[in-house]
């Protein structure tokens, strides 16, 4: 084998090592990305979750984005508005609920999983029927219907039916983290 061969041989096997080190580098750090991810977009209360997606048609990763935006998945959170539980429901949006489902349980029940996760899904799906665009549902599940109406009905907040500005800058901020939560959670677990 002359020198020139062998030079050029080394020189390919060299290149080879190194994009195949490359590839398992890129694998690997894929791994490590998926990983924090993941344990920074958990899926507690899956059982939950699951059943009331099923029930009511919204997508699990709708309301994985708003348990995570609304308490970080502490079903023992208020807020200083008076908010409850994982979805951080009102307790009067909660009696408006009621009346609506002809159930009766009282406020306290937002603290259990189970019960707020029914109903902050029921109010999920109450307000995509109402407007089909899961920002606009935000935005609604953030400052309430009435607000949305107003600025649905305002061509400077909304045009074709749509909201192309909200002029709540916290309730444009929480569209925005819910909405990026949700694009997170389909991504890592149901985009397959």
């Amino acid at each position: 084998m002359n020198a020139k061969y062998k030079k050029a041989l080394t020189r390919s096997i060299i290149i080879l090592v190194i994009l195949a080190l490359s590839v398992a580098a890129g694998f690997a750090y894929q791994r490590i990305t998926d990983a924090i991810d993941r344990k920074n977009y958990p899926r507690q209360y899956a059982e939950q979750v699951t059943k009331y997606s099923l029930e009511y048609g919204v997508p699990e990763y709708v309301i994985y984005a708003v348990i995570r935006t609304e308490s970080g998945f502490d079903s023992g959170a208020k807020s200083a508005a008076g908010a409850l539980g994982l979805m951080q429901i009102m307790p009067s949006t909660f009696d408006w609920m009621m009346a609506q489902t002809h159930e009766d349980y009282e406020a306290g029940m937002l603290y259990d999983p189970d019960t707020n996760v029914k109903y902050g899904t029921y109010l999920l799906s109450y307000l995509y029927l109402r407007y089909g665009a899961w920002d606009t549902v935000y935005a609604a599940y953030n400052a309430g219907y009435a607000r949305v109406d107003e600025w649905l009905s305002d061509s400077a907040h909304s045009s074709d039916g749509r909201l192309k500005d909200i002029p709540i800058d916290e309730t444009a901020k929480y569209v925005k983290k819910v909405a990026a939560a949700a694009d997170k959670y389909k991504t890592l677990y149901y985009d397959n």
